[in-house]
Protein backbone atom coordinates (compact mmCIF):
# COMPACT_ATOMS: atom_id res chain seq x y z
CA UNK A 1 0.00 0.00 0.00
CA UNK A 2 2.93 2.34 0.74
CA UNK A 3 4.32 1.99 -2.80
CA UNK A 4 0.85 2.65 -4.20
CA UNK A 5 0.52 5.84 -2.19
CA UNK A 6 3.95 7.02 -3.35
CA UNK A 7 3.04 6.52 -7.00
CA UNK A 8 -0.32 8.23 -6.51
CA UNK A 9 1.47 11.23 -5.02
CA UNK A 10 3.54 11.42 -8.22
CA UNK A 11 0.48 11.48 -10.48
CA UNK A 12 0.53 15.29 -11.03
CA UNK A 13 4.00 15.15 -12.56
CA UNK A 14 3.17 12.07 -14.61
CA UNK A 15 -0.05 13.40 -16.07
CA UNK A 16 1.51 16.76 -16.79
CA UNK A 17 4.00 14.91 -19.03
CA UNK A 18 1.15 13.59 -21.19
CA UNK A 19 1.00 16.48 -23.61
CA UNK A 20 2.76 17.40 -26.83
CA UNK A 21 4.23 20.82 -27.53
CA UNK A 22 4.34 21.37 -31.27
CA UNK A 23 7.79 22.75 -32.05
CA UNK A 24 11.07 21.72 -33.63
CA UNK A 25 11.99 18.09 -34.28
CA UNK A 26 14.42 17.76 -31.36
CA UNK A 27 11.82 19.05 -28.92
CA UNK A 28 9.23 16.58 -30.18
CA UNK A 29 11.69 13.69 -29.85
CA UNK A 30 12.42 14.64 -26.23
CA UNK A 31 8.70 14.71 -25.47
CA UNK A 32 8.17 11.23 -26.93
CA UNK A 33 10.70 9.93 -24.39
CA UNK A 34 8.90 11.72 -21.54
CA UNK A 35 5.55 10.30 -22.68
CA UNK A 36 7.02 6.79 -22.78
CA UNK A 37 8.38 7.16 -19.25
CA UNK A 38 5.05 8.46 -17.97
CA UNK A 39 3.20 5.54 -19.57
CA UNK A 40 5.58 3.04 -17.98
CA UNK A 41 5.02 4.50 -14.52
CA UNK A 42 1.27 4.51 -15.08
CA UNK A 43 1.42 0.82 -15.99
CA UNK A 44 3.31 0.14 -12.74
CA UNK A 45 0.67 2.05 -10.82
CA UNK A 46 -2.04 0.03 -12.52
CA UNK A 47 -0.34 -3.24 -11.51
CA UNK A 48 -0.10 -2.10 -7.89
CA UNK A 49 -3.78 -1.20 -7.88
CA UNK A 50 -4.65 -4.63 -9.27
CA UNK A 51 -2.58 -6.27 -6.52
CA UNK A 52 -4.24 -4.10 -3.87
CA UNK A 53 -7.72 -4.95 -5.15
CA UNK A 54 -6.85 -8.64 -5.17
CA UNK A 55 -5.28 -8.52 -1.73
CA UNK A 56 -8.22 -6.74 -0.16
CA UNK A 57 -10.76 -8.78 -2.17
CA UNK A 58 -12.40 -5.58 -3.44
CA UNK A 59 -14.69 -6.17 -6.41
CA UNK A 60 -15.39 -3.67 -9.20
CA UNK A 61 -18.58 -2.40 -7.57
CA UNK A 62 -16.91 -1.52 -4.28
CA UNK A 63 -16.95 2.08 -3.17
CA UNK A 64 -13.80 1.91 -1.06
CA UNK A 65 -11.90 5.14 -1.56
CA UNK A 66 -8.47 6.63 -1.15
CA UNK A 67 -8.84 10.04 0.49
CA UNK A 68 -5.20 10.76 -0.28
CA UNK A 69 -5.92 10.62 -4.01
CA UNK A 70 -8.49 13.33 -3.56
CA UNK A 71 -5.84 15.37 -1.75
CA UNK A 72 -3.33 14.86 -4.55
CA UNK A 73 -5.89 15.99 -7.13
CA UNK A 74 -6.77 19.05 -5.13
CA UNK A 75 -3.11 19.98 -4.94
CA UNK A 76 -2.40 19.22 -8.58
CA UNK A 77 -5.19 21.00 -10.38
CA UNK A 78 -4.45 24.53 -9.13
CA UNK A 79 -0.72 24.07 -9.82
CA UNK A 80 -1.31 24.05 -13.59
CA UNK A 81 -4.20 26.50 -13.62
CA UNK A 82 -6.78 24.05 -14.90
CA UNK A 83 -9.74 26.36 -15.28
CA UNK A 84 -10.94 24.68 -18.48
CA UNK A 85 -13.59 22.08 -17.49
CA UNK A 86 -12.62 19.42 -20.01
CA UNK A 87 -8.96 19.62 -18.94
CA UNK A 88 -9.98 19.27 -15.30
CA UNK A 89 -11.66 16.01 -16.27
CA UNK A 90 -8.30 14.76 -17.51
CA UNK A 91 -6.90 14.88 -13.98
CA UNK A 92 -10.01 14.10 -11.98
CA UNK A 93 -12.28 16.13 -9.79
CA UNK A 94 -10.53 17.29 -6.64
CA UNK A 95 -13.77 17.48 -4.68
CA UNK A 96 -14.70 13.84 -5.21
CA UNK A 97 -13.10 10.78 -3.65
CA UNK A 98 -12.19 8.16 -6.21
CA UNK A 99 -12.35 4.37 -5.96
CA UNK A 100 -9.42 2.17 -6.98
CA UNK A 101 -11.49 0.78 -9.85
CA UNK A 102 -12.23 4.28 -11.16
CA UNK A 103 -8.56 5.17 -10.84
CA UNK A 104 -7.70 2.15 -12.98
CA UNK A 105 -10.11 3.36 -15.63
CA UNK A 106 -8.54 6.83 -15.60
CA UNK A 107 -5.07 5.34 -15.94
CA UNK A 108 -6.23 3.43 -19.03
CA UNK A 109 -7.43 6.72 -20.51
CA UNK A 110 -4.14 8.46 -19.76
CA UNK A 111 -2.09 5.66 -21.30
CA UNK A 112 -4.29 5.69 -24.42
CA UNK A 113 -3.84 9.46 -24.67
CA UNK A 114 -0.07 8.91 -24.55
CA UNK A 115 -0.30 6.52 -27.51
CA UNK A 116 -2.33 9.11 -29.41
CA UNK A 117 0.32 11.79 -28.80
CA UNK A 118 3.10 9.42 -29.88
CA UNK A 119 1.27 8.67 -33.12
CA UNK A 120 0.86 12.37 -33.89
CA UNK A 121 4.50 13.07 -33.04
CA UNK A 122 5.64 10.27 -35.36
CA UNK A 123 3.42 11.56 -38.20
CA UNK A 124 4.80 15.09 -37.77
CA UNK A 125 8.42 13.96 -37.75
CA UNK A 126 7.88 11.89 -40.90
CA UNK A 127 6.49 14.86 -42.85
CA UNK A 128 9.40 17.18 -43.74
CA UNK A 129 7.15 19.76 -45.40
CA UNK A 130 4.94 19.98 -42.32
CA UNK A 131 7.96 20.35 -40.01
CA UNK A 132 9.36 23.13 -42.20
CA UNK A 133 6.04 24.97 -42.19
CA UNK A 134 5.75 24.74 -38.39
CA UNK A 135 9.32 26.01 -38.04
CA UNK A 136 8.44 28.91 -40.34
CA UNK A 137 5.31 29.78 -38.32
CA UNK A 138 7.37 29.95 -35.11
CA UNK A 139 9.31 32.87 -36.62
CA UNK A 140 6.17 35.01 -36.96
CA UNK A 141 3.93 36.73 -34.46
CA UNK A 142 0.74 35.00 -33.45
CA UNK A 143 -2.32 36.22 -35.29
CA UNK A 144 -3.60 37.89 -32.14
CA UNK A 145 -0.29 39.69 -31.49
CA UNK A 146 -0.04 40.76 -35.13
CA UNK A 147 -3.53 42.21 -34.97
CA UNK A 148 -2.70 44.11 -31.77
CA UNK A 149 0.41 45.65 -33.35
CA UNK A 150 -1.53 46.94 -36.37
CA UNK A 151 -4.32 48.21 -34.11
CA UNK A 152 -1.81 50.27 -32.12
CA UNK A 153 -0.17 51.56 -35.31
CA UNK A 154 -3.51 52.82 -36.62
CA UNK A 155 -4.00 55.03 -33.56
CA UNK A 156 -2.81 58.04 -35.55
CA UNK A 157 -3.22 61.73 -34.78
CA UNK A 158 -3.20 63.42 -38.17
CA UNK A 159 -0.95 66.46 -38.71
CA UNK A 160 -3.63 68.40 -40.56
CA UNK A 161 -1.46 71.48 -41.19
CA UNK A 162 1.78 69.83 -42.36
CA UNK A 163 1.72 68.51 -45.92
CA UNK A 164 4.99 66.54 -45.65
CA UNK A 165 3.90 64.74 -42.48
CA UNK A 166 0.45 64.12 -43.94
CA UNK A 167 1.95 62.48 -47.02
CA UNK A 168 4.05 60.28 -44.75
CA UNK A 169 0.98 59.36 -42.65
CA UNK A 170 -1.08 58.55 -45.74
CA UNK A 171 1.65 56.17 -46.88
CA UNK A 172 1.78 54.56 -43.43
CA UNK A 173 -1.99 54.09 -43.37
CA UNK A 174 -1.85 52.43 -46.80
CA UNK A 175 0.92 50.12 -45.57
CA UNK A 176 -1.06 49.16 -42.47
CA UNK A 177 -4.14 48.46 -44.58
CA UNK A 178 -2.07 46.22 -46.84
CA UNK A 179 -0.87 44.39 -43.73
CA UNK A 180 -4.49 43.99 -42.67
CA UNK A 181 -5.38 42.53 -46.06
CA UNK A 182 -2.50 40.07 -45.73
CA UNK A 183 -3.70 39.19 -42.23
CA UNK A 184 -7.18 38.69 -43.63
CA UNK A 185 -5.85 36.28 -46.25
CA UNK A 186 -3.99 34.40 -43.51
CA UNK A 187 -7.21 34.18 -41.49
CA UNK A 188 -9.05 32.77 -44.49
CA UNK A 189 -6.31 30.15 -44.91
CA UNK A 190 -6.48 29.18 -41.22
CA UNK A 191 -10.26 29.02 -41.18
CA UNK A 192 -10.58 27.00 -44.39
CA UNK A 193 -7.73 24.66 -43.44
CA UNK A 194 -9.16 23.89 -40.01
CA UNK A 195 -12.80 23.68 -41.07
CA UNK A 196 -12.50 21.73 -44.30
CA UNK A 197 -9.51 19.44 -43.66
CA UNK A 198 -10.14 15.86 -42.60
CA UNK A 199 -6.49 15.29 -41.83
CA UNK A 200 -5.47 16.16 -38.28
CA UNK A 201 -2.00 17.13 -39.48
CA UNK A 202 -3.47 19.73 -41.87
CA UNK A 203 -5.64 21.05 -39.05
CA UNK A 204 -2.53 21.39 -36.89
CA UNK A 205 -0.95 23.44 -39.68
CA UNK A 206 -3.84 25.88 -39.39
CA UNK A 207 -3.39 26.03 -35.61
CA UNK A 208 0.35 26.60 -36.10
CA UNK A 209 -0.30 29.56 -38.39
CA UNK A 210 -2.77 30.96 -35.85
CA UNK A 211 -0.46 30.65 -32.82
CA UNK A 212 2.83 31.62 -34.49
CA UNK A 213 5.63 32.35 -32.00
CA UNK A 214 3.34 31.59 -29.08
CA UNK A 215 3.35 27.92 -30.07
CA UNK A 216 0.72 25.46 -28.88
CA UNK A 217 0.36 22.28 -26.85
CA UNK A 218 -1.94 19.30 -27.44
CA UNK A 219 -3.53 18.89 -24.01
CA UNK A 220 -6.46 16.50 -24.11
CA UNK A 221 -9.57 15.22 -25.90
CA UNK A 222 -12.88 16.15 -24.29
CA UNK A 223 -15.92 13.88 -24.02
CA UNK A 224 -16.94 14.77 -27.61
CA UNK A 225 -13.42 13.92 -28.86
CA UNK A 226 -12.77 17.61 -29.46
CA UNK A 227 -9.06 18.33 -29.38
CA UNK A 228 -8.07 20.83 -26.70
CA UNK A 229 -4.93 22.90 -27.08
CA UNK A 230 -3.22 25.54 -24.98
CA UNK A 231 -1.27 28.59 -26.12
CA UNK A 232 0.03 31.42 -23.95
CA UNK A 233 -1.68 29.76 -20.98
CA UNK A 234 -5.09 29.84 -22.67
CA UNK A 235 -7.03 26.59 -23.18
CA UNK A 236 -9.18 26.28 -26.29
CA UNK A 237 -11.03 23.75 -28.38
CA UNK A 238 -10.45 23.87 -32.12
CA UNK A 239 -13.94 25.30 -32.58
CA UNK A 240 -12.95 28.18 -30.27
CA UNK A 241 -10.11 29.04 -32.65
CA UNK A 242 -12.56 29.07 -35.56
CA UNK A 243 -14.75 31.45 -33.57
CA UNK A 244 -11.70 33.63 -32.92
CA UNK A 245 -11.08 33.70 -36.67
CA UNK A 246 -14.60 35.03 -37.22
CA UNK A 247 -14.04 37.66 -34.53
CA UNK A 248 -10.74 38.82 -36.01
CA UNK A 249 -12.25 38.98 -39.51
CA UNK A 250 -14.84 41.44 -38.21
CA UNK A 251 -12.21 43.46 -36.35
CA UNK A 252 -9.92 43.59 -39.38
CA UNK A 253 -12.66 44.96 -41.61
CA UNK A 254 -13.48 47.53 -38.91
CA UNK A 255 -9.82 48.58 -38.89
CA UNK A 256 -9.79 48.83 -42.69
CA UNK A 257 -12.81 51.13 -42.43
CA UNK A 258 -10.99 53.14 -39.77
CA UNK A 259 -7.96 53.37 -42.04
CA UNK A 260 -10.17 54.49 -44.94
CA UNK A 261 -11.63 57.25 -42.81
CA UNK A 262 -8.20 58.41 -41.63
CA UNK A 263 -6.78 58.37 -45.13
CA UNK A 264 -9.70 60.32 -46.58
CA UNK A 265 -9.37 62.92 -43.82
CA UNK A 266 -5.64 63.17 -44.49
CA UNK A 267 -6.13 63.43 -48.26
CA UNK A 268 -8.74 66.15 -47.86
CA UNK A 269 -6.47 68.07 -45.46
CA UNK A 270 -3.56 67.68 -47.89
CA UNK A 271 -5.71 68.90 -50.77
CA UNK A 272 -6.79 71.88 -48.72
CA UNK A 273 -3.16 72.78 -47.96
CA UNK A 274 -2.24 72.47 -51.65
CA UNK A 275 -5.16 74.71 -52.65
CA UNK A 276 -4.14 77.34 -50.11
CA UNK A 277 -0.53 77.21 -51.27
CA UNK A 278 -1.69 77.52 -54.87
CA UNK A 279 -3.79 80.59 -54.06
CA UNK A 280 -0.86 82.21 -52.28
CA UNK A 281 1.39 81.51 -55.27
CA UNK A 282 -1.11 83.08 -57.68
CA UNK A 283 -1.49 86.17 -55.51
CA UNK A 284 2.28 86.50 -55.21
CA UNK A 285 2.72 86.13 -58.96
CA UNK A 286 0.01 88.72 -59.61
CA UNK A 287 1.70 91.24 -57.32
CA UNK A 288 5.00 90.83 -59.14
CA UNK A 289 3.63 90.95 -62.68
CA UNK A 290 1.25 93.90 -62.47
CA UNK A 291 3.88 96.66 -61.98
CA UNK A 292 6.02 95.24 -64.77
CA UNK A 293 3.05 94.94 -67.14
CA UNK A 294 1.91 98.47 -66.35
CA UNK A 295 5.39 99.82 -66.98
CA UNK A 296 5.64 97.98 -70.27
CA UNK A 297 2.23 99.22 -71.42
CA UNK A 298 3.17 102.84 -70.64
CA UNK A 299 6.51 102.51 -72.43
CA UNK A 300 4.93 100.78 -75.45
CA UNK A 301 1.82 102.93 -75.95
CA UNK A 302 2.80 103.90 -79.49
CA UNK A 303 3.51 100.29 -80.40
CA UNK A 304 0.07 99.18 -79.17
CA UNK A 305 -1.63 101.99 -81.04
CA UNK A 306 0.16 101.19 -84.28
CA UNK A 307 -0.58 97.48 -83.98
CA UNK A 308 -4.25 97.75 -83.07
CA UNK A 309 -5.51 96.09 -86.22
CA UNK A 310 -3.11 93.17 -85.84
CA UNK A 311 -4.08 92.64 -82.21
CA UNK A 312 -7.74 92.79 -83.12
CA UNK A 313 -7.25 90.10 -85.76
CA UNK A 314 -5.23 87.96 -83.32
CA UNK A 315 -7.89 88.31 -80.68
CA UNK A 316 -10.53 87.18 -83.13
CA UNK A 317 -8.45 84.12 -84.05
CA UNK A 318 -7.92 83.21 -80.38
CA UNK A 319 -11.64 83.50 -79.69
CA UNK A 320 -12.35 81.33 -82.73
CA UNK A 321 -9.89 78.64 -81.57
CA UNK A 322 -11.22 78.75 -78.01
CA UNK A 323 -14.75 78.31 -79.28
CA UNK A 324 -13.64 75.40 -81.44
CA UNK A 325 -11.94 73.67 -78.49
CA UNK A 326 -15.02 74.17 -76.34
CA UNK A 327 -17.22 72.67 -79.05
CA UNK A 328 -14.85 69.73 -79.52
CA UNK A 329 -14.60 69.13 -75.73
CA UNK A 330 -18.32 69.43 -75.11
CA UNK A 331 -18.75 65.69 -75.64
CA UNK A 332 -16.04 64.81 -73.05
CA UNK A 333 -16.44 67.48 -70.36
CA UNK A 334 -19.87 66.33 -69.06
CA UNK A 335 -18.62 62.73 -68.78
CA UNK A 336 -15.53 63.79 -66.83
CA UNK A 337 -17.60 66.08 -64.63
CA UNK A 338 -20.08 63.29 -63.90
CA UNK A 339 -17.23 60.90 -63.03
CA UNK A 340 -15.69 63.38 -60.59
CA UNK A 341 -19.09 64.09 -59.06
CA UNK A 342 -19.75 60.35 -58.63
CA UNK A 343 -16.34 59.86 -57.06
CA UNK A 344 -16.93 62.66 -54.55
CA UNK A 345 -20.43 61.37 -53.77
CA UNK A 346 -19.07 57.86 -53.22
CA UNK A 347 -16.42 59.23 -50.83
CA UNK A 348 -19.05 61.11 -48.89
CA UNK A 349 -21.28 58.04 -48.65
CA UNK A 350 -18.31 55.96 -47.50
CA UNK A 351 -17.45 58.40 -44.73
CA UNK A 352 -21.09 58.55 -43.64
CA UNK A 353 -21.31 54.75 -43.58
CA UNK A 354 -18.07 54.45 -41.59
CA UNK A 355 -19.23 57.11 -39.15
CA UNK A 356 -22.57 55.35 -38.62
CA UNK A 357 -21.00 52.15 -37.30
CA UNK A 358 -18.43 53.68 -34.96
CA UNK A 359 -18.58 52.47 -31.34
CA UNK A 360 -20.83 49.40 -31.72
CA UNK A 361 -23.10 47.71 -30.80
CA UNK A 362 -25.84 49.28 -32.92
CA UNK A 363 -29.47 48.38 -33.69
CA UNK A 364 -30.20 46.46 -36.87
CA UNK A 365 -31.51 49.63 -38.58
CA UNK A 366 -28.14 51.38 -38.18
CA UNK A 367 -26.22 48.48 -39.75
CA UNK A 368 -28.75 48.42 -42.60
CA UNK A 369 -28.33 52.16 -43.19
CA UNK A 370 -24.56 51.72 -43.37
CA UNK A 371 -25.02 48.73 -45.70
CA UNK A 372 -27.17 50.83 -48.06
CA UNK A 373 -24.64 53.66 -48.09
CA UNK A 374 -21.76 51.29 -48.91
CA UNK A 375 -23.88 49.74 -51.69
CA UNK A 376 -24.64 53.17 -53.16
CA UNK A 377 -20.97 54.18 -52.93
CA UNK A 378 -19.90 50.98 -54.71
CA UNK A 379 -22.44 51.53 -57.49
CA UNK A 380 -21.18 55.09 -58.00
CA UNK A 381 -17.52 54.02 -58.15
CA UNK A 382 -18.39 51.11 -60.43
CA UNK A 383 -20.03 53.52 -62.90
CA UNK A 384 -16.88 55.63 -63.42
CA UNK A 385 -15.49 55.06 -66.97
CA UNK A 386 -11.89 53.85 -67.28
CA UNK A 387 -10.87 56.76 -69.55
CA UNK A 388 -11.57 59.38 -66.88
CA UNK A 389 -8.91 60.93 -64.64
CA UNK A 390 -10.42 59.55 -61.43
CA UNK A 391 -10.74 55.97 -62.65
CA UNK A 392 -7.61 54.63 -60.90
CA UNK A 393 -8.59 56.28 -57.61
CA UNK A 394 -12.09 54.87 -57.95
CA UNK A 395 -10.72 51.39 -58.67
CA UNK A 396 -8.56 51.45 -55.53
CA UNK A 397 -11.39 52.64 -53.32
CA UNK A 398 -13.75 50.12 -54.86
CA UNK A 399 -11.68 47.24 -53.47
CA UNK A 400 -11.85 48.64 -49.93
CA UNK A 401 -15.50 49.59 -50.18
CA UNK A 402 -16.44 46.07 -51.27
CA UNK A 403 -14.64 44.64 -48.23
CA UNK A 404 -16.49 47.11 -46.02
CA UNK A 405 -19.79 46.23 -47.62
CA UNK A 406 -19.14 42.51 -47.09
CA UNK A 407 -18.34 43.11 -43.43
CA UNK A 408 -21.42 45.28 -42.87
CA UNK A 409 -23.60 42.70 -44.65
CA UNK A 410 -22.29 40.03 -42.27
CA UNK A 411 -23.10 42.26 -39.32
CA UNK A 412 -26.61 42.78 -40.65
CA UNK A 413 -27.10 38.99 -40.79
CA UNK A 414 -25.66 38.61 -37.26
CA UNK A 415 -27.99 41.30 -35.90
CA UNK A 416 -30.98 39.77 -37.67
CA UNK A 417 -30.15 36.36 -36.23
CA UNK A 418 -29.61 37.79 -32.74
CA UNK A 419 -32.90 39.67 -32.87
CA UNK A 420 -34.71 36.58 -34.17
CA UNK A 421 -33.19 34.49 -31.35
CA UNK A 422 -34.35 36.98 -28.73
CA UNK A 423 -37.88 37.16 -30.15
CA UNK A 424 -38.11 33.36 -30.44
CA UNK A 425 -36.81 32.94 -26.88
CA UNK A 426 -39.38 35.42 -25.56
CA UNK A 427 -42.15 33.58 -27.42
CA UNK A 428 -41.02 30.23 -26.03
CA UNK A 429 -40.88 31.73 -22.52
CA UNK A 430 -44.49 32.91 -22.81
CA UNK A 431 -45.58 29.45 -23.96
CA UNK A 432 -43.57 27.78 -21.18
CA UNK A 433 -45.19 30.06 -18.60
CA UNK A 434 -48.65 29.14 -19.88
CA UNK A 435 -47.82 25.43 -19.70
CA UNK A 436 -46.28 25.62 -16.24
CA UNK A 437 -48.66 27.97 -14.45
CA UNK A 438 -50.58 25.15 -12.83
CA UNK A 439 -48.50 22.55 -10.96
CA UNK A 440 -51.37 20.11 -11.32
CA UNK A 441 -50.74 19.76 -15.02
CA UNK A 442 -49.76 16.36 -16.29
CA UNK A 443 -46.12 15.32 -16.39
CA UNK A 444 -46.13 15.55 -20.20
CA UNK A 445 -47.23 19.20 -20.14
CA UNK A 446 -44.65 20.09 -17.50
CA UNK A 447 -41.97 18.38 -19.59
CA UNK A 448 -43.10 20.42 -22.60
CA UNK A 449 -42.73 23.56 -20.51
CA UNK A 450 -39.29 22.39 -19.43
CA UNK A 451 -38.29 21.80 -23.06
CA UNK A 452 -39.46 25.26 -24.06
CA UNK A 453 -37.43 26.88 -21.27
CA UNK A 454 -34.40 24.90 -22.42
CA UNK A 455 -34.90 25.99 -26.03
CA UNK A 456 -35.27 29.60 -24.92
CA UNK A 457 -32.06 29.36 -22.87
CA UNK A 458 -30.15 27.89 -25.82
CA UNK A 459 -31.36 30.69 -28.09
CA UNK A 460 -30.22 33.36 -25.63
CA UNK A 461 -26.83 31.68 -25.23
CA UNK A 462 -26.36 31.74 -29.00
CA UNK A 463 -26.66 35.54 -29.16
CA UNK A 464 -23.17 37.04 -29.73
CA UNK A 465 -21.85 39.42 -27.08
CA UNK A 466 -21.31 42.40 -29.40
CA UNK A 467 -24.88 42.63 -30.71
CA UNK A 468 -27.45 45.25 -29.77
CA UNK A 469 -29.62 42.72 -27.89
CA UNK A 470 -26.78 40.93 -26.08
CA UNK A 471 -27.24 42.92 -22.84
CA UNK A 472 -30.95 42.14 -22.81
CA UNK A 473 -30.15 38.47 -23.44
CA UNK A 474 -27.63 38.42 -20.57
CA UNK A 475 -30.15 39.98 -18.20
CA UNK A 476 -32.91 37.59 -19.25
CA UNK A 477 -30.84 34.40 -19.19
CA UNK A 478 -30.68 33.99 -15.35
CA UNK A 479 -34.45 34.39 -15.14
CA UNK A 480 -35.02 31.69 -17.74
CA UNK A 481 -32.53 29.40 -15.98
CA UNK A 482 -34.34 29.89 -12.67
CA UNK A 483 -37.67 29.05 -14.28
CA UNK A 484 -36.15 26.01 -15.94
CA UNK A 485 -34.77 24.79 -12.62
CA UNK A 486 -38.13 25.31 -10.94
CA UNK A 487 -40.10 23.37 -13.55
CA UNK A 488 -37.44 20.65 -13.56
CA UNK A 489 -37.84 20.25 -9.80
CA UNK A 490 -41.63 19.88 -10.15
CA UNK A 491 -41.28 17.39 -13.02
CA UNK A 492 -39.17 14.94 -10.95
Amino acid sequence: MANLEILVSELPTLIQSLKLTIGDSNQIMEQIILINNAQEQLRNLKKLIAQELKFENINNSAIATLPRIGTVASLFIPSVGLVYPAIAEKFGNSKTQISLTDLQSKIDGWIEWGYFLQAIATDILSDVQLVNQINSDINHLSLCANFQVITENLKINLYLENSHLLEHQIQNISNYQNELLQLQQKLNYIFNTMKNSRSLLNILLGVSAFCGKSGFVLEWLDDDHELIISSDGKFQELTDILNDCDFFQEQIVALIIQGDTLREQAEQALKKIEQENSKEAIISQHVEIVPYSTQKIVCSALLIASSLLILGFGSWKIQEQSLSLTQEGSAIAPEVGAAIANFKSAQKLGMEAASLVQNPPHPLQVWQQAQNKWRQAINLLDSIPNETSVYNQAKNKLAYYRINYKFISQRVLIEKKALANLESAQKLAIEANLFGQNSSHSLIIRQQAQDKWQQAINLLKAIPENTSVSIQAEETLPIYKTNYAAISQISR
